[in-house]
């Protein structure tokens, strides 16, 4: 059975989004509890690995937290996240530190609405496209969007700090995702 928009309870993030006058959609997907990549999701979604976004929290040496929102097709690039954020040096925070410092699990992360407002970073290219997928706050729920509203709502800066899956070589971390 399918879910119907008025079968869908609301998140956080889309509650911010109702208040900030921003147009969405709500688009549920089946999770895989042992699959939480992008491309899983995009081929649940049927849409282009391309327009479904992940967001992934770093921590630099110097300014502390932020975050870095990229494509599903790309990774981290960690020196050009460090330099973008005002860091010499940046690292994925530990998997185990993502809902106490976010408020979100792995699988259900979003830049809209953590805990605490965290400077945000999404991948320049964000804008070559009319919408894009992001997580609405919980596993099995993307927020579709048009690029310009989401980089509203998530007060997100664009920048260049991805490289393309498998070229990251040594800079690339693992995902949260």
């Amino acid at each position: 059975m399918k879910k119907t928009d008025h079968d869908i309870k609301k998140t956080n993030a889309a509650r911010i989004l109702d208040r900030a006058g921003i147009s969405y959609e709500l688009i549920p997907y089946t999770v895989d509890p042992d699959n939480l990549a992008a491309d899983h999701v995009a081929e649940e979604l049927g849409e282009p690995i391309e327009q479904v976004y992940k967001t992934l929290v770093l921590h630099g040496d110097k300014t502390g937290y932020f975050v870095c929102v990229l494509a599903g097709d790309r990774e981290v690039d960690l020196k050009k996240a460090a330099r973008i954020s005002g860091n010499k040096k940046a690292e994925m925070i530990p998997m185990k530190d993502l809902l106490d410092v976010t408020g979100y699990i792995r699988g259900g992360c979003t830049a809209i609405g953590m805990k605490k407002k965290f400077p945000t970073f999404v991948s320049h290219e964000i804008t070559e496209f009319p919408h894009i997928y992001v997580s609405a706050g919980q596993r099995g729920l993307q927020l579709k969007l048009s690029p310009h509203d989401y980089l509203r709502a998530a007060d997100a800066t664009p920048a260049d700090f991805t490289v393309t899956s498998g070229d990251a070589g040594d800079s690339s971390p693992r995902t949260q995702e």
